[in-house]
């Protein structure tokens, strides 16, 4: 059963009726209220403001803008423009990820990754296999396997005469979470039941009197292991700046000479989670005087194991607001694919999953007509509407789960500095792709009026043209993004002059 309450229960009664205006529309109904503006009982007092179609025609954004802006308190929709038609939410998709979560796992939840022995200990040596399991935790670095490397020495094993195995399969593998992103960028990883370092290995090249000394590394904090599970090559040629092949047991780079310049670094996505993930315990394990065979990599914890060491995330609500603050992809895929496995009994993929999210949205939260590709937003083929957005997050309000974990948002001053001092204040859950914007949250008026709103922007033409597998930024999206954003203030300011002065 839903940890929030069911859209017919709340429509039912528990705000005593406040949202009729809800109901009508959730239930496929024409809205009862207008997309206009509403005037309050003191309407003749009511302070004016730009209007929000000529806001929108003053933005000189190319492609379609919706927008709507919901009272929290009643439920009602105060203001809208294609406020139900359908648009790319980009990561404003990990808010409604994140109820999703945090309705079917509970904000207490933790994930595990375990180290399993398959046979008894004896004088100090395991007998048999040593598993190392994944239980899915997003948030598994470099630093937690060492901890537990650690841990398995205190719990009495020396050495292992058995395999060294590792079992990834608590989620489903997904080589990345949209292929049509370049396969270089560090936030379009692969997904397993075990993500390391966010699934991301650490690029770094320093040029020598002999050409490049290239290292690959699971970097942390502490900790820099050298990887071979992801190998680089320097060479000459005019582009592409980097291709990958898969080297079958390990992921093989290059990179153009000509773009590397002195020295540098970046993340490149790991395309073979459970083989890093190994590679780097071993390595580990080894600091501590445990020497491990090359790792397996099985479908199945075998059977007869017990569990010597448990590794425990932080609590999902605040996986999430870290999910929220950095808009991590892969702590989304995972959070969604983990719900979805615990409502149904088992995932299947990343879009089987989402499509159990944008029903459970549908029927739990109102959200009329929601289609979700993923948990992240990356993929470009999802649409929410504007209205549904806001009115699920007007209707979520006052269990409130979500708006403390939502990233405080500060609204700009005439010179373009964030205004700490501002009178409206925002929380909201961004979200941008190429020629898509969006921002979707609460806000709260100078007078202390709480308001859900939900803007989307895109450019759908410009977005489909671009080429497959883009390297670079393309011309004009820069300006387009900052345009999209200064709308976006000018709205909610707009909404603080109407609606909470």
């Amino acid at each position: 059963m839903s940890r929030y309450t069911s859209r017919r229960v709340f429509l039912g009664g528990l705000l005593s009726g406040s949202l009729s205006g809800l109901a009508g529309v959730a239930m496929g109904e024409a809205p009862s209220v207008s997309l206009r503006p509403q005037l309050r009982p003191d309407g003749s007092r009511k302070k004016t403001a730009t209007g929000v179609e000529t806001l929108i025609r003053e933005a000189n954004l190319s492609g379609r803008v919706g927008c709507a802006v919901v009272d929290v308190k009643s439920g009602r929709v105060l203001e809208g423009v294609e406020a139900q038609s359908g648009h790319p939410p980009a990561s404003v998709t990990k808010a409604v990820t994140a109820l999703y979560a945090l309705d079917a796992l509970g904000a207490d939840y933790r994930f595990e990754t375990r180290l399993m022995a398959v046979g008894p200990v004896e004088d100090g040596v395991l007998q048999g296999d040593l598993v190392l399991v994944g239980g899915g935790d997003p948030t598994l670095d470099t630093d937690g396997l060492a901890e537990m490397a650690t841990q398995l020495k205190q719990a009495g094993v020396e050495s292992v005469k058995g395999r060294f195995l590792v079992y990834g399969g608590a989620l489903p593998f997904t080589r990345a979470v949209d292929e049509d992103q370049p396969e270089q960028v560090g936030y379009n990883p692969s997904v397993s039941g075990i993500n390391l370092n966010f699934n991301r290995v650490h690029f770094e090249w320093k040029r020598g009197s002999d050409g490049y000394d290239v290292t690959m590394e699971a970097r942390t904090g502490k900790y820099r292991p050298k990887v071979t599970a992801a190998r680089m090559q320097v060479v000459d040629r005019k582009g592409p700046v980097y291709t990958y092949t898969d080297g079958g047991s390990h992921d093989s780079w290059s990179v153009a000479r000509k773009f590397l310049g002195k020295n540098g670094a970046r993340w490149l996505p790991v395309r073979k989670p459970e083989s890093y993930a190994a590679e780097v315990f071993g390595t580990l394990a080894r600091s501590e005087g445990l020497a491990l065979g090359l790792a397996e990599v099985v479908s199945e914890v075998p059977a007869g194991g017990r569990v010597l060491v448990t590794r425990r995330s932080d609590p999902l609500n605040e996986i999430l607001r870290d999910m929220l603050k950095y808009s991590t992809n892969l702590t989304a895929e995972v959070v969604g694919q983990a719900a979805t496995k615990k409502r149904k009994g088992e995932v299947q993929s990343i879009r089987s999953s989402a499509r159990e999210m944008s029903h459970w949205a549908r029927e739990v939260l109102g959200m009329k007509g929601a289609r979700l590709v993923d948990h992240s937003g990356l993929g470009s083929m999802s649409r929410l509407s504007p209205e549904a957005m806001a009115r699920g997050l007007a209707m979520v309000h006052r269990q409130g789960e979500l708006k403390p974990i939502l990233k405080p948002v500060a609204l700009k001053d005439a010179n373009g500095r964030k205004n700490k001092n501002h009178p409206v204040k925002v929380t909201a859950k961004t979200g941008t792709l190429y020629f898509v914007s969006g921002l979707a949250g609460y806000m709260t008026a100078a007078d202390g009026t709480e308001m859900a709103f939900a803007i989307f922007a895109a450019d759908k033409k410009r977005r489909d043209e671009l080429p497959k597998k883009l390297g670079d930024r393309p011309p004009g999206a820069r300006g387009w993004n900052s345009r999209a954003k200064r709308l976006q203030q000018k709205l909610i300011e707009r909404w603080n002059t109407v609606y909470g002065s």
